[in-house]
């Protein structure tokens, strides 16, 4: 199996020059990079599509779930992402860990999570400018704003088909113009952005918490419909499997090495701590939510906080949240664009995709034309692809990337066990099995449908593979020179 020598990993790190990528970034910018794509199109919109499908009141316990799922695989990514400081995240990992095929299946894998995921908050973002706009008498015309697998009654009661989600493709773009200036300017973006949203999430959280009727937490875990997944405990794990989308961030945090400073200090800095940030919020948020309205509401709606905040006396703040939102998913799709141009990046400057993914701009040092290309590929895919479809293909690419890092690391303890780690997960191998268990639990919860489309993908992703990464893999010619320096 052909795979990336750790030391050839460490002098990567190590490159400076004009086609490398600059380190700007510290811990507190790591952190806010981690919140400002963990707090977005789950919270505000899954919370609520999970609460009426799936758990119902008991969603807290779903959030519950999905972070110690998380918290495990978070503990092994801080310690790959202090030992191999690179661009890559899940795909550098797997390289050094477990070959070159098993990294491109990841690489290729990061796709449902970074684009898909980028396309998922966009049509969310889509669908609260609806809201906000309605608010004062501004109707866009309903068959621009749906993609062509979805419909909607309108006010007469007649029925229509969407066409394109128009804003869903038009909020990419302009975010897609400001990433390929680089992470610096991206960064002090976020960081603004990042305050913005925690405020709005705590101010939702302290209004809405005197006025929750307890009503509607009864039951708290709803009778299973006697389908898996529709409530009850099973409910419950399948929620934990659709809003598991709502906690990628901690690992795009892992993309971003090669651009900090101190990597091996702060990159565990950065993954752990908004992980714990946004793990708090997120139980707060899930029961103020479910308690101020009954779960049955939220059916069908990716805006479930402005249903909610109707049923205070701060009716009036809906619209001031829905335009703070707004903002916030703006930085989302930012920090997913950054994270999957950065892994494209290392998968390029590998030899397994096209050179195009890894030229720098002169000027700005980033991924430029990458970003374009990934950026025009999300807005189509955020124009023609309904949100229930996006948000779970994320999350299954999501946890199956998780499963491959919690098993990198206990390949690597036993490969390179006398490497210098500056933070070492605790309690191995037993963190990184638990962690396996319980990604793979909420893998088997999501509907078939979801593994169908998972499998499909990958079987695309291997036909690139073989028909242009292979053939053109730097480290496979390197071997076959007999270049042991550079394998």
């Amino acid at each position: 199996m052909l795979k990336k020598s750790l030391a050839l990993l460490q002098r990567e790190a190590a490159e400076t020059g004009s086609n490398t990528l600059k380190r700007t970034l510290n811990g507190f910018s790591l952190i806010t990079i981690g919140i400002g794509v963990i707090i977005g199109a789950g919270l505000f919109s899954l919370t609520g599509i999970a609460a009426a499908n799936n758990a119902g009141p008991a969603v807290t316990l779903s959030f519950v779930v999905a972070a110690v799922g998380c918290a495990f695989s978070a503990l092994c990514y801080a310690e790959f992402a202090a030992l191999v400081p690179v661009s890559g995240s899940a795909y550098t990992y797997s390289y050094a860990t477990m070959g070159e095929l098993f990294a491109w299946i990841i690489g290729w894998d990061l796709v449902l999570e970074y684009s898909v995921g980028a396309a998922t908050v966009a049509i969310s973002w889509s669908q609260y400018l609806i809201k906000f706009l309605g608010k004062y008498g501004l109707h866009l015309p309903a068959q621009l704003v749906m993609s062509p697998f979805e419909s909607a009654k309108l006010a007469d009661g007649s029925t229509v088909t969407g066409y394109v989600n128009v804003p869903a493709m038009l909020v990419v773009l302009a975010i897609t113009a400001i990433v390929t200036r680089g992470t610096k300017g991206s960064a002090w973006f976020n960081a603004l952005v990042v305050a913005l949203k925690v405020a709005v999430v705590l101010v939702f959280i302290a209004l809405g918490w005197k006025y929750i009727d307890p009503a509607n937490y009864q039951p708290y875990i709803p009778a299973n419909t006697g389908k898996f997944g529709e409530f009850g405990l099973s409910g419950i794990l399948r929620g934990a499997g659709v809003i598991f989308f709502v906690f990628i961030g901690f690992d795009i945090v892992a993309t971003m090495a090669q651009e900090t400073k101190n990597p091996q200090r702060n990159m565990p800095i950065g993954i752990l701590g908004s992980l714990a940030v946004c793990t708090v919020l997120f139980v707060l948020f899930g029961h103020v939510l479910t308690g101020l309205a009954n779960y049955t509401e939220f059916k069908n709606s990716a805006a479930p906080v402005a249903i909610a905040i109707e049923k205070t006396p701060y009716a009036w703040l809906s619209s001031a949240v829905i335009l703070a939102i707004l903002i916030g998913y703006t930085s989302v799709i930012l920090v997913d664009l950054l994270g999957q141009s950065r892994v494209f990046f290392s998968m390029s400057r590998d030899g397994l995709l096209p050179p195009v993914f890894s030229r720098l701009h002169p000027k700005f040092n980033t991924p430029f034309q990458s970003t374009l290309l990934l950026g025009s590929f999300i807005a189509v895919f955020a124009g023609f692809v309904p949100i229930s479809v996006v948000g779970e293909m994320t999350s299954i690419g999501t946890l199956l990337a998780f499963v491959m890092v919690c098993l990198g690391v206990m390949i690597m303890r036993r490969t390179n066990p006398d490497a210098p780690r500056s933070f070492r997960t605790p309690w191995v191998p037993v963190v990184p099995i638990l962690g396996i268990v319980v990604c793979l639990v909420m893998m088997a919860s999501l509907p078939w449908q979801t593994w169908l489309r998972l499998f499909v993908w990958l079987a695309l992703g291997l036909a690139i593979y073989y028909g242009y990464g292979r053939k053109n893999s730097k480290l496979r010619q390197a071997q076959e020179r007999g270049d042991t320096d550079a394998a």
